[in-house]
């Protein structure tokens, strides 16, 4: 069995002049790197070597090698002189050339036009020498624009060139799958480029106007006489502005008719009315909002008509802001309505276009329409939400003043007051009366004492305190100006003396001494030991500010 040579690439061959010599076919490097620099390097054939002719040097090339290496220089070298390469990749980047120009196309079995002239945009991209070639969209035109080319290279000749930039230039054809471009004109950074690099522009040209588009833009001719008025005026003008009737529709002719509320509207922007019924809760009808939908409704002849609906070529007139009138009846489409009654821009309309009409009179009806009656209060909860019950099915609280809970909050008035009792046992009791400003509430405490026999604690919870004489239908309510020193409360049949008060009563008092009598004033002032004039001049810069804030 023969064995496997290890290196398949040398053969040993038994030569006559040496014996056992090794001959080696591999190509020799004739190249060496030395401090980072490609060197010659001289080829060395061993003993009983023969190298091949082709990758070996002749004797006399050996010979003519140097043999001697360079020797390295470690000098100073400035790198300042020597430019950074840059790709034309990076270069080029984000610079293109942008031309304007125009192709012809035919047009065929058209007796009105012959040829088309379409604008178009070529890009020229500076960094792969590719172009795009794009027709601006026209609106209406018909016909499918936008890219015409997508970027690539434009093939030159049938010899595989293709078009670069030195072959473009101004009022020059370009010729592109077989579709012939004339180039007219160029932007700024395209003249200023292809100068900079020895190129002569040609003057440019003007685009040629397309018959086509010249045709469109003439007005076709109309043989109709146009109208006189202005609607373009009209719409300016009055434009979100309806006339609003209120009215009565006659409908008793008919079965289980009678008599309907139905609310007209005339807009002045176009000339149509429109007709709403107004439903009422369990009235039993079915709620359908529009009667008449918005429309132009033709004037009723003078004379007898069978025909009910006419169509637009034998309609005369429509209806006019003139033809309605409060208190007058008007028929609509066979349908008779009375004119009761108008909003506010409606009759101040008529008042400043036809000042010559009679003032609108609401019509008397003959009927009338039942008010809600409030039932009497019971004395259960507030007069507001008793009231509330019997407005809604589903009571809803009562509004709150916000502004003033915002403005008041934490302000409460505090009164000294004694209990006006013809028993004995009544005159030692102490109370103290705090109306609170936020929502006009009056709480009574009583204070405790010693070996009278009487428990001291809340008399009374918060709540408003009718003045006495008031009325359920006309209640009046305790305030700070009733509040006086030496004043009755009356507070459900018992009656209550003020005798003394907080400082803060006196210095609110006078923040809002426009509101509250000046007697209530003075009677605070003297149980300070004030006088008016001292108060004044004393608490004016105060006062002042305190009424800025209030305020």
């Amino acid at each position: 069995m023969s064995k496997i040579p290890k290196y398949p690439f040398k053969k040993k061959i038994h030569t006559n002049h040496i014996p056992g010599s090794i001959i080696s076919f591999h190509r020799p490097q004739t190249l060496g790197y030395r401090n980072g620099y490609a060197l010659p390097r001289r080829p060395t054939v061993g003993i009983g070597q023969s190298p091949l002719i082709s990758a070996q040097l002749r004797l006399q090339e050996i010979n003519d090698l140097p043999l001697q290496d360079p020797e390295p220089s470690y000098e100073t070298y400035d790198m300042g002189q020597c430019e950074d390469f840059i790709p034309a990749h990076v270069a080029l980047d984000k610079k293109v050339l942008r031309f304007y120009g125009y192709f012809t196309e035919d047009v065929l079995y058209s007796p009105e036009e012959h040829f088309r002239i379409r604008p178009v945009v070529l890009y020229y991209y500076l960094e792969d020498d590719t172009v795009c070639l794009i027709e601006p969209a026209v609106e209406n035109s018909g016909i499918p624009q936008g890219k015409r080319i997508k970027r690539q290279r434009l093939p030159k000749n049938e010899f595989g060139a293709f078009y670069t930039w030195t072959d473009l230039n101004v009022a020059t054809d370009l010729e592109v799958y077989g579709v012939k471009y004339r180039i007219t004109d160029c932007d700024a950074f395209t003249k200023e480029f292809l100068t900079s690099e020895g190129i002569v522009l040609n003057e440019p040209e003007p685009l040629p106007s397309d018959p086509y588009s010249e045709h469109r833009a003439k007005p076709r001719p109309c043989f109709t006489t146009p109208s006189e008025y202005d609607k373009m005026n009209q719409f300016l003008t009055m434009d979100r502005k309806v006339l609003r009737f209120f009215g009565l529709w006659d409908d008793s002719m008919t079965l289980l008719g009678g008599t309907r509320p139905v609310t007209i509207h005339y807009y002045l922007v176009d000339n149509t009315v429109e007709v709403r019924e107004d439903h009422e809760p369990n009235s039993g009808r079915d709620p359908f909002p529009i009667l008449m939908r918005r429309q132009q409704l033709p004037r009723p002849p003078s004379f007898p008509s069978c025909i009910l609906e006419v169509s637009k070529h034998e309609v005369e007139e429509y209806f006019s802001p003139k033809d309605f009138q409060v208190g007058q009846k008007v028929t609509l489409l066979g349908r008779h309505f009375l004119l009761c009654d108008c909003d506010d821009f409606t009759k101040h309309f008529y008042q400043t276009h036809f000042p010559d009409m009679d003032p609108p009179v609401a019509p008397d009806t003959g009927t009338q329409a039942d008010g809600l009656e409030v039932p009497p209060y019971n004395g259960f909860g507030t007069l507001e939400d008793s009231l509330q019950n019997c407005l809604t099915l589903v009571p809803e609280p009562p509004r709150k003043n916000v502004v003033k809970q915002l403005e008041n909050d934490g302000k409460v008035l505090r009164y000294k007051a004694k209990l006006e009792s013809p028993y004995s046992i009544d005159e030692d009791r102490s109370f103290v009366l705090s109306y609170f400003l936020t929502n006009d509430m009056i709480s009574i405490y009583e204070k405790s004492a010693r070996n009278t026999g009487v428990m001291g604690g809340k008399f009374l919870e918060k709540t408003r305190i009718p003045k006495p004489g008031s009325s359920a239908e006309n209640p009046q309510f305790y305030t700070p100006a009733d509040l006086a020193l030496g004043a009755t409360v009356e507070v459900f049949s018992h009656r209550f003396v003020l005798t003394d008060a907080d400082h803060y009563v006196l210095t609110y008092l006078e923040s809002i001494q426009s509101q509250v009598p000046i007697q209530t004033i003075d009677s605070l002032r003297r149980r300070f030991g004030l006088d008016s004039t001292d108060a004044t001049a004393k608490n004016g810069s105060t006062l002042s500010h305190c009424c800025l804030i209030l305020d």
